[in-house]
Order: C-alpha cells, then sequence, then structure tokens
C-alpha cells in the first residue's frame, strides 16, 4: 500500500461522520443524550459498542500503516557525489580529430574527466564524460575495472564517454593520429580516479531533471546534389557528392540533470546537447572545446559563496551529432578569431541550460536502474581488390605524412583488413526514476536518437555518443546508400550497413525491460 497525504487527510475526518442510525429514522452523531439511552435496550447498546471498537481498531491500524509507510520512504536516502581528474597531455603528445596528426606545442585550457556518482541505497550509477576525441574500450574497461575495485561500484553501473573535442590527447587511433601507449596508462588510472573521487564524496542530495531547447547552434552537414550529380570517393567509386541540402533534421533539445544539497546548494549538473563540436583553436592548441567552456560557465551561473558550498562540477556529454556540427552553410559565416565562436556557442547552451534549470522541481529520491548489453555487429572488410588497389596508391606515396585523401584512406585498408568479420559492441541503459539515458560507442546520427526519444517508455530520454570504447560512425542504412565522409570505409566508419537498426532494436528492449515493474 502506498501512503499519501490525501489518505492521511481522510483517515483523520473519518470519526466526524460516523452516522450511526436510530431506530426512529434519524441518524446519530457523538454521545447519547441520557434520556434516550434509558429507553434503549441493552442489546442495542452491545451492538452499538461493537461498532465503535471495530471502527477504533481500524482507524488505529491505519494509522500505524500509514506512520509505518511513511517512515519506510523517509529512511531512503539519495545521495550524490562529483569530481574531476586532469587528463591534459604532455608537450610532444599526439592531438587526434584530423586526417593528418597535430602535435601538442601548447595548452589553452587543461582537459579532464567530469564524473558524477548517483546512489539509491541500493545502486550506484557512475556517469562520467572526458574530455577526448574518442577512446578505446579497452581504456574504458581497464579504468572501469580499477574504479570498481576501490569503490565496489559494478562495472556494469559505469557510462563513460568522450565529448569529442578535436583538441584532446589522442587516445584512440583514427587516420594518421596514434596513441601513445604511455599516455593510455595515464588515462586508465586518471578516468577511474574521476569515479574514485565522486564516489568518496557521497552525501544526501537531491535530484531533477529538466529538458531545454537551443536551435540555433545545430546545423544538419549531410548534403547532395539535386537532381543528383556524380563525384568519386577516396576507392574510386562513383557515389552522389554533397552539394545542396536536403534536410535539415536537427535535435534542439538539451536535458539537464541538476544534483543539489538537501539545503539547495549545486553539486553537479550533466547535459546532453546534439552537437559534434566547435574548433577554432590555436596552432597545436589542447582545449576541451565548447564542452570545457561550458561547464566553466555553469560554474559561474550557479556557484555560491556558501561557506557549506561543494565543488560544483559541470559536465556537457554529446548527444547523437553524428551528423550534426555547428556550420551554418544556409546563411553568413562571420570570420571569429581562436575560440571566439567556441566561447560564442558555450555562452548560449549554458544561458538555455540556465533557463531549464529554474524550472526544476527537485525529489529527495528516485530508484536508479541500469542494464547493459553485448551485441555483435558486422565488419565492412575490404575485398582483395581494394587490398590490391590500396597497395598500389601508398606505393607511390610521398610520406611519411600522406597527404592526399586516396592515400589516408588506403593507408585504413591495409589496416582494416586485419579486423575480425564481427567486432562486439556495448549498449547501455539507465533510468533515474521516470528518466532514461541510453548509451552507444559511436557517433550517432541524429535520426537515431530523435527515434529513442520519441518512442522510448521514459520520459525524458537522451543518447550519450561514443560512451564505453569507440566503433566509427553509426550512420542509417539511408544515409549509407547515399554515400559521403561518414559512411567511407575507414576505422572511423567500419560497422556492417546494417548496424543502426541492430543498435535501435537492442536499446528499445533494454528500456523496456527497465521499464518492467517501474
Amino acid at each position: 500500500m502506498i501512503y499519501s497525504a490525501s489518505n492521511k487527510e481522510s483517515v483523520q475526518t473519518a470519526p466526524k461522520t460516523n452516522n450511526t442510525r436510530l431506530e426512529n429514522g434519524k441518524h446519530f452523531t457523538g454521545s447519547l443524550p441520557s434520556e434516550v439511552a434509558r429507553i434503549l435496550p441493552f442489546s442495542w447498546f452491545a451492538a452499538l459498542a461493537a461498532v465503535l471498537c471495530f471502527q477504533i481498531f481500524f482507524l488505529s491500524s491505519a494509522v500505524l500503516h500509514a506512520q509505518n509507510s511513511a517512515a519506510g520512504t523517509k529512511d531512503k536516502v539519495f545521495r550524490a557525489g562529483a569530481a574531476l581528474s586532469n587528463i591534459t597531455p604532455k608537450i610532444g603528445y599526439s592531438i587526434n580529430g584530423n586526417m593528418r596528426d597535430v602535435t601538442v606545442q601548447q595548452v589553452h585550457d587543461d582537459t579532464y574527466v567530469r564524473c558524477m556518482v548517483l546512489d539509491d541505497g541500493e545502486n550506484r550509477l557512475a556517469i562520467g564524460v572526458a574530455d577526448l576525441c574518442m577512446v578505446y574500450r579497452e581504456t574504458l574497461d581497464a579504468a572501469k575495472s580499477r574504479a570498481h575495485e576501490f569503490t565496489g561500484i559494478p562495472v556494469e553501473n559505469m557510462m563513460i564517454s568522450a565529448s569529442h573535442t578535436h583538441s584532446a590527447g589522442t587516445a584512440c587511433g583514427v587516420f594518421q593520429s596514434e596513441p601513445d601507449p604511455e599516455y593510455l596508462e595515464f588515462l586508465e588510472h586518471r578516468i577511474a580516479d574521476a569515479v574514485i573521487r565522486a564516489n568518496n564524496k557521497l552525501a544526501p542530495a537531491r535530484i531533477g531533471w529538466a529538458v531545454g531547447s537551443e536551435p540555433t547552434q545545430v546545423f544538419n552537414r549531410r548534403w547532395r546534389m539535386k537532381p543528383p550529380g556524380q563525384g568519386t570517393n577516396p576507392f574510386g567509386e562513383v557515389e552522389p557528392i554533397s552539394s545542396t541540402q536536403v534536410e535539415d533534421i536537427i535535435d534542439p533539445g538539451l536535458p539537464i540533470i541538476s544534483i543539489q544539497t538537501p539545503e539547495g546548494l549545486p553539486v553537479a549538473l550533466l547535459a546532453n546537447y546534439s552537437l559534434h563540436y566547435v574548433g577554432g583553436v590555436g596552432p597545436g592548441h589542447v582545449s576541451a572545446d565548447y564542452f570545457g567552456m561550458f561547464a566553466d560557465r555553469m560554474k559561474q551561473l550557479l556557484q555560491t559563496d556558501h561557506i557549506d558550498q561543494p565543488d560544483f562540477v559541470a559536465i556537457m556529454s554529446n548527444g547523437t551529432s553524428g551528423n550534426i556540427n555547428n556550420n551554418n552553410n544556409k546563411g553568413p559565416r562571420p570570420v571569429r578569431p581562436p575560440y571566439g565562436r567556441m566561447k560564442l556557442v558555450a555562452d548560449i547552451v549554458a544561458a538555455e541550460a540556465y533557463k531549464a534549470y529554474q524550472t526544476i522541481e527537485y525529489q529527495d529520491w528516485v530508484p536508479l536502474k541500469s542494464i547493459q548489453r553485448e551485441i555483435s555487429l558486422g565488419v565492412r572488410l575490404p575485398s582483395q581488390a581494394d587490398i590490391e588497389r590500396a597497395e598500389g596508391i601508398l606505393a607511390t606515396a610521398k610520406g611519411p605524412v600522406l597527404q592526399e585523401r586516396e592515400e589516408i584512406y588506403a593507408r585504413e585498408t591495409m589496416l582494416l583488413k586485419d579486423y575480425p568479420k564481427e567486432v562486439p559492441v556495448i549498449l547501455q541503459a539507465f533510468s533515474l526514476g521516470d528518466l532514461a539515458i541510453t548509451a552507444v560507442p559511436c557517433e550517432v546520427f541524429v535520426e537515431i536518437g530523435l527515434e529513442i526519444k520519441e518512442k522510448s517508455p521514459f520520459q525524458p530520454t537522451f543518447m550519450i555518443s561514443l560512451a564505453n570504447g569507440y566503433n566509427g560512425y553509426l550512420p542509417t542504412p539511408e544515409h549509407h546508400k547515399m554515400g559521403g565522409y561518414e559512411t567511407w570505409r575507414a576505422r572511423s566508419s567500419y560497422l556492417e550497413e546494417n548496424a543502426a537498426p541492430k543498435v535501435t532494436g537492442t536499446l528499445f528492449d533494454l528500456l523496456e525491460k527497465l521499464n518492467t515493474g517501474r
């Protein structure tokens, strides 16, 4: 039985209307007058006494049950903690996110892993976002194992993703950027430390969420000829080339999850926005991109000078931005100095997040659940003809840094030829009360994220991309037919063409399982 204030009120008012009927048809309320009592037979008094005793017993039992139920709810304590760990690479390390490798020459702003740990008394969940373009699953698995040793949080309850800044240390080999083993080992420890430190800060908290909308900073970057023209991809194949935008599908949604102390002081904020990244950094600069600037701006907006103020951690996660960027190809694109556009975007998105923040209704406790499943997806392996063509291109290339598009993709072909026919892919879902988060280790196309949001049994629901590893782009089968950069076979895009429906179907199954018994 669920006890509520309305039930309590009805219990308290029940004795006021006992309405015992007398033989003359009138109703009795209160005590019997003495003149009436003298003319009533003894049996009537016995019956009346039995009725009154039953009512007293019933009311006492109801009040006791209500008190026990209320105490049970009151005993549930929701806790949360948040922390960050510095993962800034050394000068001279590799920066990935480009066709050619970039070497770290300067640090504009430090890069971090930002993490929050939630605890409902039965389950703990860890959600972290690292300022990286992408990160190997092996690195994250090692970090999760280490965090588990110190915290006891099951590795399946940890959702760690990359923000997708294109100006951070290389943590995953893509195109001509390869990670330094020393940096990967460093990341294993520092990512784990973020989870451990957030867990160490667990304290009573309350939670709430809201969804904002910021459509002005997201643009669909998939274009093709209308009517279709003809062009060639890096493999010498003819496909439609990009020229005129067909559909401007975007996701302006800006969900935020806010954690506060019971007194209302901010502890952490997790946001999600479907924007690839912004860019516009200095040469060889390390930067967390707008993701880091958003975190700094939210701290400015929410931090107080209260003596008991906890260290506030704001986190921006990447939504489904595989085909979304910040370039408005329909209008003017003013030239801005390095970091100028980045700061503008961060301020605009933070302003909308702050607006949504004002509408949040907090809960003292919500149930936490998690579910994870590993599926196998096919790999688009190069044919023998593809391999021979790649060998011929590389034989005449002038190195060591490859300059031409065909050369770069020829190198990717030679690396992909040794891939297995299928690869394991981790899919994950968390529920926080009525809210759900899904996680996919890919650069997910926006159409997929919108479908999950619309059809999920949890409202709201959002997806964090580039989580728990990296398996390249995830276009829909329809986009594979169009061709284009996001579909070109490389370590950045190698899953089977029918991968998206398999991922979506699995995520819906996971959400339904979380919804069972809710």
